[in-house]
């Protein structure tokens, strides 16, 4: 009986030896395979991938998305360096940028990190509102809101109602996540423009013609649209800051073409430059109601700090720079060699700026 109980004993220690050692086996080998998960980076590809977190999925859906796309091999692992590190618990929803290389615990870093990956929409220095507008509704990654709604309710819904919308978002690259609402960047653009404003408002030349802030930008935004050379800003502005002083008009194509609206062709007419409007500063004394583009910063800053010449008077050269005059004599010679290819014949001299 005494030799049977300790083999029996024998035995289970053996046994028990064995599951010990079995287990210490399947310890390192999860301890070894858990290594090489975190030394071994996401199964990317070659190039550089887009994956997008939707709002409310959780560590659990996310690991297994990712096992299901073959860009990690173990669902159980990300959990478990997550858990462990702390970083189950705060992942963001949005897109992230992965890149070649990765490895889990920098995915891991990132999704709670926020680091989502930023889109961009330019505003084009010169564009009208409207452009803008049709740039922000046809953007992919914003939400949109604005649909079907009038330039005054866009106003409204951004806080500011019963204000002209045109001139006042600041032209600029924003960059953004991917959900942004329209509101939200239109917002972003207007307070931009708003501030530049009052910053160079506060920094204006003495003396000058513009009275407020807000005809500054108008001013602004015809000088944006006369000319595409930003070294001629401030002589462009000139010559309107003088007129403006002489009580001369401003007699600027641009307004025209903006008070036109769709009617505008690709050609202003005689009749157009004679058909009243508020924006046809051949008619009109001074500026006309409202900005007609969205300023740049430089053109902003060229209406406060016009330049310091006797010209009143500029026509285009033919190759996007301007030939600028202090007289109407000197204005005409200029019109016939650089618009009539040096022919004299009867034109008209009432343009300041002849294209």
């Amino acid at each position: 009986m005494t030799s049977i109980c300790g083999i029996m004993m024998k035995t289970l220690f053996k046994l028990t030896g064995l599951v010990i050692v079995g287990m210490s086996l399947a310890a390192g080998w999860l301890v070894l395979q858990y290594q090489t998960f975190k030394d071994t980076p996401l199964r990317i590809g070659a190039e550089n991938m887009v994956y997008e977190i939707k709002a409310g999925a959780n560590l659990t859906t996310i690991a297994q998305d990712l096992t299901r796309k073959g860009i990690i091999e173990q669902t159980n692992y990300l959990r478990w360096y997550a858990r462990l590190n702390g970083m189950a618990d705060h992942i963001q929803a949005g897109d992230y940028l992965l890149p070649t290389g990765m490895k889990p615990g920098e995915f891991l870093e990132r999704i709670n990190a926020g680091k989502v990956l930023q889109y961009s929409l330019t505003i084009v220095e010169g564009w009208t509102f409207r452009q803008m507008m049709d740039a922000v509704r046809q953007h992919p990654q914003l939400q949109h809101t604005l649909v079907q709604v009038t330039d005054s309710q866009i106003m409204e819904r951004i806080g500011h109602a019963g204000e002209h919308p045109e001139g006042r978002f600041l032209p600029d690259t924003y960059l953004f996540p991917r959900d942004t609402p329209d509101v939200d960047f239109l917002k972003r653009a207007y307070t931009a423009a708003q501030q530049l404003l009052a910053d160079e408002w506060a920094k204006r030349r003495p003396n000058l013609p513009v009275k407020s802030a807000y005809e500054a930008l108008i001013l602004a935004s015809i000088i944006e649209r006369e000319t595409a050379v930003v070294e001629e800003r401030f002589a462009i502005s000139g010559v309107f800051t003088r007129r403006l002083i002489k009580g001369m008009r401003l007699q600027t194509d641009p307004t025209v073409i903006y008070g036109m609206g769709d009617a505008y062709q690709g050609n202003i007419r005689r009749r157009d430059l004679e058909t009243p409007t508020p924006y046809n500063t051949y008619r009109i004394k001074g500026l006309p109601p409202t900005p007609i583009a969205l300023p740049s910063a430089g053109s902003i800053n060229a209406a406060l700090h016009p330049d310091d010449s006797d010209n009143l008077y500029f026509v285009a050269r033919g190759d996007g720079s301007h030939h600028f005059s202090a007289t109407l004599e000197e204005h005409n010679n200029a019109v016939i060699k650089y618009q009539l290819k040096g022919r004299k014949r009867s034109f008209s001299s009432l343009t300041v700026s002849s294209h």
